[in-house]
C-alpha cells in the first residue's frame, strides 16, 4: 500500500521527463487501486477533510466559467474540457492522500519522501546551473529541474521556495538530532541554490522571506546578524549573473532617470489591463479565456495574468475570487491547527513538520501575487498530497497523544482510611489499610 502512494509523488514533479500521460495516468491507476485496497479507516480518522468545502465552492466556480466561456463559442472544446479536467484532478490528490488508510509511521515517511522528491528536483536544476555561464545573466539560461521548458523557470523557483521552508526549520530546532539537522540543511542549501539558478526574482523575495521569519521566531538578534552577514556578503558570494538579475528590475538612463525593467512594467500593464476587462465582463470572460482577451486591453496578446487572485477573478468572476480566498484561508487555519495540536500534545517536542508546513502555505500564497502557479499542475501535484498528508499525520499524532493519557495512566492508588480518620484509627488499627487490603482480608 505504502509504495502505491509512494509512487505518485515521484512521477508527478517528472512529468516532463516521461512520455505524454504516462505520469497522470499511471498515478491515477495506483491510486485507485490503493484506494480499492485500503481497509476502514478508524472512526477518529471518518471526521470530514478540512479542505473538502472551499475545493468545492472554487470547482463549482470553475464550472460555472467553464460554461460562460462555452456559451457562445465551442471551438476550444475539447482542450478546455481536458484542461478542466486536469485543473480538478489535482487539487483531489489532497483527499486521496488524507485517506489513505496508513498508519502514522507510514504518513510521516510519505511526507518526507515529499520532502526527497523536493531535493532530488532542486538538485537537478543546480546540475543545470552549473552549466551556466554564471559571470553573466541571460535570459536562455535558467534552470527549471525536472518542469521543462525555461518559460516554467518562475514556477520552479515557486515550487523550491515552498518546499525550502520545510527542510530548513530542523535546522533551528536544538532538540532535534544533530544528523537530522544537517540533512534538512545539506537539503535547503540545495534548494536556496536552485532558486538562485531559476533567476527568478519573485522566489529570491519568498524564500528570503521565509528564512528570516522562521529566524525570527527562534532568535531575533540570531536574525538580525544572518540579515546583516546576508547584506555584507551577497555582493561577494553570489555569482555575477544572479546579482546582474536582480539589478536588471531597476534600471538607470543616461539622465539619471530609474526605470522598471520590461518584465516588471508587463505584469503591471497586465494587471491594469485585467481590471478593465473585469468592468466589461463583471461575471468573468470564462475558464482558460483569459489570454484569449488580454490583447484587447493592453499590448501584450496571449499573456498570463501573472496574478492567480487577478487570474480567477477575471476568468470566474468575483464568486472564482471568494472561492480561492477560503482555499487559502482553509490552508492557513489548517497550518494552524496542525501547530496548536502539536503543541498540546508534546509541548517538550520540536514541531518542525507544522511550522515548516506553514511557510509552505505561506510561500505558496505568495507565489500567487506575482505569477499563477496554483493552477499549474505538475507544479502544485506535491503540495496537495502534502496537505493530506499533513492534514492526516496531524489527527493521528493528536489521537496517539490522547490514547496513552486516558488509558494508559495508572488508576491512583486510594487513600488509606487511617489517613482520612487519623483519631479513629488510633481506636481501630484496621481502619489504616487501604480499601484495596480489606477486600483482599475478605
Amino acid at each position: 500500500m505504502r509504495l502505491l502512494y509512494a509512487i505518485p509523488i515521484v512521477l508527478l514533479p517528472n512529468t516532463a521527463h516521461l512520455p505524454p500521460d504516462v505520469s497522470v495516468g499511471t498515478s491515477v491507476a495506483l491510486l485507485v487501486i490503493a484506494m480499492l485496497m485500503g481497509g476502514r479507516e478508524p472512526a477518529y480518522l471518518m471526521r470530514p477533510a478540512y479542505l473538502v468545502p472551499p475545493l468545492l465552492a472554487l470547482f463549482l466556480a470553475m464550472l460555472i466559467g467553464f460554461i460562460a466561456a462555452h456559451w457562445h463559442d465551442l471551438a476550444n472544446a475539447e482542450k478546455d474540457l481536458r484542461e478542466a479536467k486536469v485543473a480538478v484532478l489535482y487539487p483531489l490528490l489532497y483527499l486521496a492522500y488524507r485517506k489513505c488508510g496508513l498508519d502514522m509511521r507510514q504518513t510521516r515517511q510519505l511526507i518526507l519522501l515529499v520532502l526527497l522528491v523536493a531535493v532530488g528536483a532542486g538538485l537537478e536544476a543546480v546540475l543545470q546551473g552549473l552549466s551556466f555561464n554564471l559571470g553573466e545573466f541571460s535570459e536562455t539560461q535558467r534552470a527549471t529541474g525536472p518542469f521543462g521548458q525555461i518559460k516554467m523557470a518562475n514556477r520552479a523557483g515557486v515550487f523550491f521556495a515552498m518546499f525550502l521552508p520545510m527542510l530548513f526549520a530542523p535546522t533551528l530546532q536544538y532538540r532535534q538530532r544533530r544528523w537530522v539537522r544537517w540533512a534538512a540543511f545539506a537539503g535547503a542549501a540545495i534548494l536556496a541554490v536552485a532558486i538562485l539558478l531559476t533567476y527568478s526574482r519573485q522566489s529570491y523575495l519568498i524564500g528570503l522571506f521565509s528564512i528570516m521569519i522562521l529566524l525570527v521566531s527562534r532568535s531575533i538578534p540570531a536574525a538580525m546578524l544572518a540579515g546583516l552577514l546576508i547584506v555584507a556578503t551577497s555582493a561577494t558570494l553570489l555569482p555575477r549573473s544572479v546579482v546582474d538579475r536582480v539589478q536588471q528590475t531597476q534600471q538607470v538612463s543616461g539622465t539619471g532617470s530609474v526605470t522598471l525593467d520590461v518584465s516588471t512594467t508587463s505584469r503591471f500593464s497586465i494587471w491594469n489591463g485585467t481590471i478593465d476587462m473585469l468592468r466589461d465582463h463583471p461575471a468573468g470572460v470564462g475558464l482558460g479565456r483569459f489570454s484569449e482577451h488580454i490583447g484587447d486591453y493592453t499590448n501584450y496578446a496571449g499573456k498570463d495574468a501573472h496574478n492567480g487572485f487577478l487570474l480567477t477573478l477575471a476568468e470566474c468572476g468575483p464568486l472564482g475570487l471568494l472561492a480561492l480566498l477560503w482555499v487559502f484561508w482553509r490552508l492557513w487555519r489548517l497550518a494552524g491547527s496542525l501547530r496548536r495540536s502539536a503543541a498540546a500534545v508534546a509541548p517538550s517536542q520540536p514541531r518542525t513538520l507544522e511550522l515548516g508546513f506553514t511557510f509552505a502555505v505561506i510561500s505558496m500564497a505568495l507565489g500567487n501575487l506575482y505569477g499563477s502557479p496554483f493552477f499549474d499542475s505538475v507544479v502544485m501535484a506535491n503540495f496537495w498530497i502534502l496537505c493530506g498528508l499533513m492534514e492526516r499525520y496531524g489527527i493521528m499524532k493528536a489521537q496517539a497523544g490522547q490514547v496513552p493519557a486516558a488509558a494508559g495512566a495508572p488508576e491512583p492508588a486510594p487513600m488509606p482510611a487511617g489517613q482520612r480518620f487519623p483519631l479513629a484509627a488510633r481506636a481501630l488499627p484496621r481502619l489504616a489499610a487501604t480499601a484495596r487490603s480489606r477486600r483482599s482480608f475478605r
